[in-house]
Order: structure tokens, then C-alpha cells, then sequence
């Protein structure tokens, strides 16, 4: 008799009756660098680039996977002491990198978007975005982008060192967005972002599609931004709409595109050819906006013509989204621009890039995973379930790669090698 602990997956109905003891998850690795083992199983893996591998186990040890293991080493992994999680008919995979997302977007006490002198208090602001970071989390989503805002770099300090939970954040602060500056100008302001703590630069090139998304910066200024990120050896992320500003941003070197809603093939081939990486929404941020339209309206922007152009921009989002999966050597990413109402759902742009763009599912799977790692130099860290990678795990309770709905099904989530989510009542079975 061994004292290797299992927790066995059942149907999830009853996980909502039965609550995880804490004495159980403790067993698992409490903090990064811890060295306790854990064993997880499941019936599917996808590595996050492309492979899918049937009755796999993933030896997490501290906040890395140890080994992945198939056939009977897997059934075979278990040593004494070790904590297994038998996942059972789920798929384990890579948890998911959202590009874009806007973490201090929420709606106040009051039922409106947040926003200056609105009547909520800083603890009522800091609940409303720890409540966004947990969401996320709990929905698959292990690293995100949030573009941008100066308290991000609190939030991201308080998810490392476990004050709260969320995904593993980068940020950019405040971009860069008002026309007016010069060129030398901006290249300072990119020099204090670097000093500020940003890990990437974001500039706005365009109008808001609400505004109709003309070009707003000019090519010596968009040369001076990113010329200068790269020089700070920073990424660049650059908001854009029309074609001209989108053409500008990758001639100018610039990392990634975001939008594009007016994009066109010539483009799509230059960001190609540049190897720019490309940030397109499909229909989640846009029926979000609708849905809660009562919530942002007579916001900024948020007036009758803003809304008719998102209602318009819907069936043109998701046919950009198939022609840039379409360009040969194109590299999309997933990003959600996730504001308030939308935290939490975003897996729903990806199930609108399949059905609605008609890509393949497991093309959104890795656009979500190994290319958004990639594109933010973190390649060789997550997005990936191989040996010597971050221990940032998931798994749904089907195969999204052949239902890409099986996304909205979470039934566990691990991040840097801690369990986070668990749907399953925690029976320990003493061997």
C-alpha cells in the first residue's frame, strides 16, 4: 500500500454539490518552485502545436512540466507520495494566452462602465478587476495581455506573488495615442514606459471603428515608436484599423497588429512577408458592447452611430478572421480586447473564428497557445505542453480540436504548477 493520492474525475453535476477540501489541494504545489510532485491524466492531450495524443499523463514538478508521458508509462507514472489527478474522458492542454484584454474595465455599483468620478471607491475598483482576473482564470485563460492601463502593473505584481488570482499578466501601461506629439516625443515616452515597468509599447494608429477607423499617426511617427520600442528592445502592439495605418505600423517594424477590421489581401501579404503578427477580433467584443449597450452608452464614443457601426462590423470581422488564416505565412494570434461583461467568455471568439471564419479548430487552439506565445517571446515558456515548460494547464471536458465548443466546458485549470480549478469531488484513495 502506497500513499499516493488520487483524485478521480465524475460527471459535473455533482461538482457543484461537492466542495475541494483545502487539506486536498495543499498537496498540490503551493508555490512556484515547490518540488512536490503531481501527476495528471486525462484522455486527450494537444500539445498546443498541432498534435493530439491519446491517454497521455503530464508529471508537473514545482511550476514545470517534469515529463509528458505515454501508453504505459503514463498508466505507470504514479510514484509514492505523489498527488494524481485522473481527469478521466477530458482533454489536457495548454492554457490559454489572450493577447489583448483590458483589465480595468468592469461595471461600477451603479451598473455602467467604470470611469473617473463615477462614485465607486478604490477597494470597490481594486474588487471589480481582481473579480475580472479570477474570471479569466477560471475559464482557461493563463496569460493575458492587458492593453493598457498604469494599475495593471499592480495586478500584475499581485497575481505573481499570489495575492490574488489571475492569469499571468503583461502589460503596456498607458498607450501612446494623442496625434498631436512629435516624433522625439514619443520616442521619450516609450523610454519612460520601459522605465515604468511596460512590458510592451501600445500606439494608437487609428480611429476607434466607432469613430470609423481612419488613419491618425503619420509614418514618422509611427517610424519613432516603434523604431524606439525595438531599440529599448520592447514589443510593439499597435491599434489599427484602416488599411494605410495598418501598412504604416509593419513598415515601421512594428510587433503585431490589432483590429484590422479594414484590412485588406495586399496588407495581409505585407504583414506576411514582415512576419508581423496579426491580432483580429471576431465577434465576442463586439456583442459584448451590444449586449450591455445600455451600460456604455453615452460613454466617449458610445453613441447610436458607434453601436450601427459594431452591429456592422460583425459579419466583416469573422470573414477577415478566415482571409488572414488563409495567407500563406501569416502568424494570427488571439486576442479578445475583453472589457467589461466580456471576462470570462472569452473562449467565445474562438468558437466564432471557427464557426463564423471558418478556420479550423485546432488553428484557433494554437492561435491561442504556441503562436501566442511566440509572438510575446515567450516561446520557449508557455503555450506548450512539452518538457521544461511553465506549468500553465488546462483541460475541457470533450476534444475542442473536434468540437470547438468544448472550450466553454473548464473542468480544471493549473497555473505555474498550482491547482486553480477542479471540478470534481477530491476523493483520496490510499494505495
Amino acid at each position: 500500500m502506497t500513499n499516493t493520492h488520487v483524485i478521480r474525475n465524475y460527471p459535473r453535476r455533482l461538482a457543484a454539490l461537492l466542495a475541494i477540501p483545502a487539506a486536498m489541494l495543499a498537496q498540490a504545489p503551493a508555490q512556484p518552485g515547490s518540488q512536490a510532485t503531481t501527476v495528471i491524466r486525462a484522455a486527450m492531450l494537444l500539445d498546443g502545436k498541432g498534435v493530439r495524443i491519446a491517454n497521455a499523463a503530464i508529471v508537473v514538478r514545482g511550476d514545470r512540466i517534469a515529463d509528458v508521458l505515454v501508453g504505459d508509462a503514463a498508466k505507470n507514472a504514479a510514484k509514492p507520495g505523489n498527488l494524481v489527478i485522473d481527469l478521466g474522458a477530458a482533454t489536457l492542454m495548454p492554457g490559454l494566452i489572450d493577447s489583448h484584454i483590458h483589465a480595468n474595465s468592469y461595471f461600477n455599483a451603479a451598473g455602467r462602465i467604470h470611469g473617473r468620478n463615477d462614485g465607486d471607491t478604490p477597494a470597490m475598483t481594486a474588487m471589480g478587476i481582481a473579480a475580472n482576473m479570477r474570471r479569466m482564470l477560471l475559464s482557461g485563460v493563463t496569460t493575458a495581455q492587458s492593453m493598457g492601463a498604469s494599475e495593471d502593473a499592480t495586478y500584475r505584481t499581485a497575481v505573481a506573488n499570489g495575492s490574488i488570482e489571475g492569469p499571468r499578466l503583461l502589460t503596456s501601461l498607458n498607450p501612446i495615442s494623442d496625434e498631436r506629439l512629435s516624433p522625439d516625443s514619443m520616442r521619450a515616452i516609450v523610454r519612460q514606459r520601459k522605465a515604468d515597468g511596460a512590458d510592451i509599447i501600445k500606439i494608437f494608429a487609428s480611429k476607434s471603428i466607432r469613430e470609423g477607423g481612419t488613419t491618425t499617426m503619420s509614418v514618422e511617427q509611427m517610424n519613432a515608436v516603434c523604431g524606439e520600442a525595438k531599440a529599448q528592445g520592447l514589443r510593439s502592439l499597435v491599434h489599427a484599423h484602416s488599411a494605410e495605418s495598418m501598412e504604416r505600423a509593419v513598415n515601421a517594424g512594428c510587433t503585431q497588429i490589432e483590429h484590422g477590421i479594414f484590412v485588406t489581401p495586399e496588407v495581409l501579404k505585407l504583414m506576411a512577408q514582415k512576419g508581423t503578427y496579426f491580432d483580429p477580433q471576431c465577434g465576442l467584443i463586439f456583442r459584448n458592447y451590444l449586449e450591455n449597450r445600455t451600460k456604455y452608452e453615452g460613454s466617449g464614443n458610445f453613441n447610436e452611430e458607434g453601436f450601427a457601426s459594431m452591429q456592422k462590423a460583425i459579419p466583416e470581422a469573422a470573414r477577415i478572421i478566415g482571409e488572414a488564416h488563409g495567407t500563406p505565412g501569416l502568424k494570427v494570434v488571439w486576442g479578445t480586447d475583453a472589457v467589461a461583461g466580456a471576462h470570462g467568455r472569452e473562449t467565445d471568439d474562438l468558437i466564432c473564428r471557427v464557426r463564423e471564419g471558418n478556420i479550423p479548430a485546432m488553428s484557433a487552439i494554437m492561435s491561442a497557445t504556441s503562436v501566442g506565445a511566440e509572438a510575446m517571446g515567450l516561446g520557449k515558456e508557455i503555450g506548450t505542453i512539452a518538457k521544461g515548460y511553465r506549468a500553465d494547464l488546462i483541460a475541457v471536458a470533450g476534444d475542442p480540436s473536434q468540437r470547438i465548443e468544448h472550450l466553454r466546458d473548464v473542468v480544471f485549470v493549473m497555473s505555474a504548477g498550482r491547482v486553480a480549478r477542479l471540478d470534481a469531488p477530491a476523493t483520496a484513495v490510499r494505495r
